[in-house]
């Protein structure tokens, strides 16, 4: 599972769509559940971007 989720195509996915749905969520959902919403994906598309920029340097390295 964490060869899968560390791969280049996921971390990419993880980023784009959370990204996309951290940015609608206030909007799309009132109140509260709506900003917890927005700022739990936008945490996970952070996660997935530093993970493809880590991996990233990794690869110029070697």
């Amino acid at each position: 599972m964490k060869a899968l989720l560390s791969s280049k195509p996921v971390l990419w996915f993880l980023f784009l769509f959370n990204l996309v749905v951290a940015a609608i969520a206030p909007f799309a959902v009132d109140g509260a559940q709506g900003v917890m919403t927005g700022v739990g994906m936008g945490v996970v598309s952070l996660g997935a971007g530093v993970s493809l920029l880590k991996g990233r340097g990794r690869r110029q390295e070697a």
